[in-house]
Parts: structure tokens; sequence; C-alpha cells
């Protein structure tokens, strides 16, 4: 009797074919494209602290205030898909308690409103689309995905320059890891503004074209590693006014130690982290690894059992002729023998 090989074997070794193809698709082909930067984004961190700041009414510094600084961020959909970048709108506002909640941006201690265009891939500045302001750099609102123990250049708006953040190890925030990178920001003048010459110690003078000045205190950001999500912020921005020609503060417009994430922003930003770098950990690590070894048992057991099959064909097919009779031969149980004697 002859055997064919069975169904069954061929489909466990096409699954496992399938799977073994599948497995290096996802690692090389699929995930790196799952890395882009997100256009749908719609996310607000605050920042709380406390400072100084220039209070207009009492037109006098205050000191030891309560200060919030709100920044939300949206992506422009639209403009996202037709560039093919990363369109983000920016609004960032700073408030004592006393403009909080702030009805209208001018009643905030500073607002502004920006428009943040990069490559989706690399994260690299991209000048396009309505961008505003310009600026470089490798890093901004986020890091590039797949962060590196080294140094990035960090954007800062405020300078208008970009400034060396070091990495310095890991930091655990909310219980989730992430690379720490931290930087500071030598006084700099950043611009002028006229003023009246008594908040820069020239009391004769009505109006005076004052300096501003810009320094910060200390920047530090822990980013996710797979995604570059910023999951903590800190910074110590501050503003002050001097004379023309001057090296010496006359007037403090803003000035803080340390302003840093709140806890419902760390709480967010870690939970989006999370999600993000496990659906890519998914991608890029977990499925290839299991597709490549349920598709190599899949594919050796297919094989087995067809190897299998045609060796069951051999031991039953024609080559085996014990006890068969080829049409036409003589049968042998009614041959006779040379020697066996005949009756006649």
């Amino acid at each position: 009797m002859r055997r064919t090989t069975s169904p069954f074997s061929l489909i466990l070794l096409g699954l496992g074919a399938f799977l073994l193809v599948l497995a290096p698709l996802l690692a090389w082909y699929v995930e790196p494209r799952a890395k882009r930067t997100p256009i749908d984004i719609d996310t607000t961190t605050v920042f709380k602290g406390t400072g100084s700041y220039f209070d207009t009414a009492k037109i006098k510094t205050v000191r030891d205030k309560n200060l919030t600084i709100t920044r939300q961020v949206r992506g422009d959909v639209a403009d996202s898909e037709e560039h093919g970048r990363a369109v983000w709108d920016v609004v960032t506002s700073v408030d004592p308690d006393g403009s909080l909640p702030a009805a209208d941006p001018h009643d905030s201690l500073q607002w502004t409103q920006e428009r943040w265009v990069t490559d989706r891939k690399t994260n690299r500045p991209v000048h396009c689309c309505g961008e505003k302001p310009y600026f470089e750099g490798e890093a901004y609102l986020k890091f590039p995905f797949d962060v590196e123990k080294r140094s990035y250049l960090w954007w800062d708006n405020t300078l208008g320059a970009t400034v060396p953040l070091a990495y310095r190890g890991t930091k655990k925030v909310q219980g989730y890891e992430g690379y720490r990178f931290t930087g500071t920001v030598k006084a700099t003048k950043t611009g002028t503004r006229q003023v009246p010459g008594r908040l820069v110690g020239q009391p004769k003078k009505s109006q005076v074209i004052a300096d501003e000045y810009y320094a910060n205190h200390g920047i530090e950001l822990v980013a996710d590693q797979r995604t570059g999500r910023i999951i903590y912020a800190a910074i110590g921005p501050r503003k002050t006014l001097r004379a023309p020609g001057s090296d010496k503060d006359a007037t403090v417009l803003l000035d803080s130690e340390r302003v840093a994430f709140d806890t419902a922003t760390q709480k967010a930003q870690v939970k989006l982290a999370k999600d993000d770098s496990g659906r890519l950990k998914l991608v890029g690590g977990t499925l290839p690894v299991a597709a490549g070894a349920l598709g190599v048992a899949l594919a050796v057991a297919g094989i087995v059992l067809v190897v299998r099959g045609r060796r069951d064909d051999g031991a039953n097919g024609p080559g085996d002729s014990a006890g068969s009779t080829e049409p036409g031969s003589p049968n042998p149980a009614a041959s006779r023998s040379p020697l066996q004697s005949t009756t006649k």
C-alpha cells in the first residue's frame, strides 16, 4: 500500500516558514517605521516652584512667590500629513498664583505661542510650514528615539541657542527609569527693552534702552530611553535687566532656583512613555523573538513529519516484494522443482 505526505505536516512546514519570514520583517521593517514622532499629540505639562518676579502693579520685584509654568502641545494633523513632518503648536505661560487660572493670555506674567516642526524619524528641526521661531539642535520637546548615553544639544528658546546637556546616568521617576541629562546657562544678553531709567539705576532718565539678560541655574531632563519622551523636567530660569553696557543686574524680571514637573505631570508622562515603549518593544523585540522561535519549532516538526512519511512510502512501496505477485508471473506455489518427481 502506497502512502502520501500528510497535509498536516505541510501545514506545519508552511506556518513555520511564514513565521521565520515574519520575525525579521517585524524587527527590520515594521519596528523602524513605528518609530515616528506622533502628529496627533495633545498634552499639557505643568511645572511648579517658587521664585521672584517683577510685579507690574507694584512696580517692583516680589520674592518667594509660587510660580507655575504651563505648556500645551497640540499637533497640527492636517499640516503634518501634508508635509510629512511633525508640526506642533506650543503655548507656554508663566503665572503667579494671582493670574491662575488665566482667562486671557495677557493676564499671565509671560505668554508665548510657537510652532515647532521636526523630522518624524530623527527629531531634527525642519524649517518649513510656518515654523516659529527658527531653532536648531537635537532635542527640544523630546529626545530622538533610542536615546544614547552621550551629550545632546538642547534648544533653549529663551536663550535663542543650543545648550549642551551631559548624560548623568539613570534616574527613576514614579518608579520608571530614564536617562538623566543636565546643563546650565551662563548670563547672556538676549535683547533690549525700553524701560523707565529708575529700573536700571538711572533715575534721572525717563526712558532707557536696557539690556535683557538670561541665565539658567540648572536644567535637568529625564528621558525614556526607547521613545525619547521626557518624563521629568526641571529648570531654573533667571531674567534680568541691566543698564546699557553694565555687567550687573539692576532689576529681576523672573528668577527661580527650580521649577519642575508636578506629580500629576510626572505620572501622565510616565504612563505615556510606558505605553509607547511597550508597543515598540513588542514589535521590535518580543514578537520577532517569539515568531522566530515558534517558526523554527513548527518548521522542524513539519520536516520531520514529511521525512517520516517518505520513509514509510519506501518501506511499503515497490521495493518491498515479499508476498507480492507480478501480473503474468507463474504462481510460486504451483511451480515444480526440477528435482520433484512427475507423475505419468
